[in-house]
């Protein structure tokens, strides 16, 4: 998959990186004419909206994007859920800080369909990047665009989840948002513009928090999770194909032998799920379970999402058998068997495969040393990727709040009031030889020179933090 330009549409012969035109065929067009005829509200299931009916996640029923029978969580145990969740999510610093291994176990179970988009915004960061620049999407929101992305932007919008409520009328207001948050990107990053593989992840985020929330999580996705990968020439994803296929060879040599024999190049396969993060792959719930995770632990998910899809696909000689050449290889890939994409099966998978971050990195400066080699330096200098929300806390701390002031007994001017049974002390001082002005008579005496430090008490610096930290916390955020 390329990025696309305003003077080619997607998969035309004018468009860059012939070598992978097949995959940038298979994204921009993924249902054939099925997608492109879709128009309007009446031409899904036959009816107007009064007779479509949709799932949970807001796929039309009947449609191929719908869920089957799921695994339904109790009540009892979802309201467990929320209520913790909504205790982390207002307590957010302090957990992060002392619980993080909480959250990713959390995370792991899964994330409330009720706060699924707040926790993200908190896990990626884009809530602490959206109060780092309030006003800045809608400044960006009211700028006219670079025309040679608009048309592009435009003829994407109706192939990102036709079948979802959200985006099944042309014009309407997902489409609407959806054009407005990758218009905004464009405007916000203008060396990298649009990549088409942008639009399904704005979409899923729109499915989940409003137009400007989205932006700033995709900013984070493309800049902390993924950097790289949306660029003009793709290097970031050739070289993650690269790691992910060196991964393969110690997780299952079955397939990593065939898929040498076969010489079929991991760019084929693995560029549309790991550039979608899935969500153009696996079945609805998946997808939601996958990028909870993801959100908390980074892109090692994505990595152990794609092992795990090889690994039971290609990883045995029964499997093999009906593998025998490069076409019906990649046929098997494309068609996934839907046992092993099934949510609880596969987020065990995720969860058990033990692919660190380190593993990775270790990896990417091997692929990276090699690609020098053979290409040369990197055209496209992208930050370093940080692995979760965790790393990104740690590079971003958010601000705290400047401490309000705290309230202080104002005295009245003129002599303190002396206690009764202190005077007879007081006659007693009289009579002795007077003390020296700095010793302990001068603080008792109810003299002026005291009261400023009771009118203007200072805090300490170690007062402050406190105080800053408990008015964070205790701070009730959007729901």
């Amino acid at each position: 998959m390329a990025k696309s330009r305003g003077g080619g549409g997607p998969g035309s012969p004018g468009g860059r990186h012939h070598s992978l035109a097949g995959t940038r065929e298979s994204l921009a067009e993924p249902g054939g004419d099925e997608l492109s005829s879709l128009g309007s509200d009446s031409e899904v299931n036959g009816g107007g909206p009064e007779e479509r009916r949709v799932d949970k996640f807001g796929f039309i029923v009947g449609s191929r994007s719908a869920e089957g029978p799921l695994e339904e969580v109790p009540l009892e145990v979802l309201r467990q859920r929320e209520s913790k969740w909504l205790d982390m999510l207002n307590n957010w610093d302090k957990w992060m800080a002392k619980k993080h291994k909480k959250i990713r176990l959390r995370c792991q179970k899964g994330i409330p369909p009720s706060l699924r988009g707040r926790a993200w915004q908190y896990l990626s960061g884009s809530k602490v990047k959206l109060e780092q620049n309030m006003g800045k999407f809608d400044e960006l929101d009211l700028l006219p665009g670079d025309p040679k992305w608009l048309d592009v932007i435009e003829r994407d919008l109706h192939r990102q989840f036709p079948f979802h409520e959200m985006f099944v009328s042309r014009g309407g207001h997902g489409q609407q948002d959806l054009f407005r948050v990758l218009k905004a990107y464009t405007l916000y990053r203008p060396e990298e513009g649009y990549c088409q593989a942008q639009a399904p992840i704005a979409a899923v985020l729109l499915m989940h928090m409003p137009a400007e929330q989205a932006f700033w999580c995709l900013v984070q996705i493309c800049e902390k999770y993924l950097p790289g990968y949306y660029s003009e020439k793709l290097e970031a994803i050739q070289l993650d194909g690269q790691i992910l296929f060196s991964l393969l060879h110690k997780v299952s040599p079955v397939a990593y032998k065939h898929l040498s024999k076969q010489k079929i190049d991991p760019i084929l396969y693995m560029t549309e799920w790991f550039m979608c993060a899935f969500s153009r792959t696996l079945p609805w719930s998946s997808v939601l379970r996958v990028w909870d995770m993801f959100f908390c632990e980074g892109v090692k998910i994505i990595f152990r999402v794609g092992l795990v899809l090889l690994k039971h696909t290609l990883g045995s000689s029964d499997k093999l058998k009906s593998c025998q050449g490069q076409y019906e290889t990649m046929e098997r890939l494309r068609a996934l068997s839907p046992k092993i994409m099934q949510e609880t099966f596969l987020v065990q998978e995720v969860i058990e495969l033990p692919v660190t971050e380190r593993q990775i990195e270790r990896e990417h400066l091997i692929q990276l040393k090699k690609w020098r080699e053979t290409h040369g330096e990197l055209q496209c200098k992208s930050p370093p990727r940080l692995h979760g929300a965790k790393a990104i806390s740690e590079a971003e701390p958010p601000p705290h709040k400047a401490l309000e002031p705290v309230p202080s007994i104002i005295v009245p001017p003129g002599p303190a009031p002396v206690p009764k049974a202190r005077k007879s002390k007081e006659k007693s001082r009289d009579k002795a030889p007077a003390s020296s002005p700095n010793g302990p008579g001068a603080e008792g005496n109810g003299a002026p020179a005291s009261a400023p430090g009771l009118l203007h008490p200072q805090v300490s610096p170690h007062h402050q933090s406190k105080e800053s930290l408990s008015s964070r916390e205790s701070e009730d955020t959007y729901l």
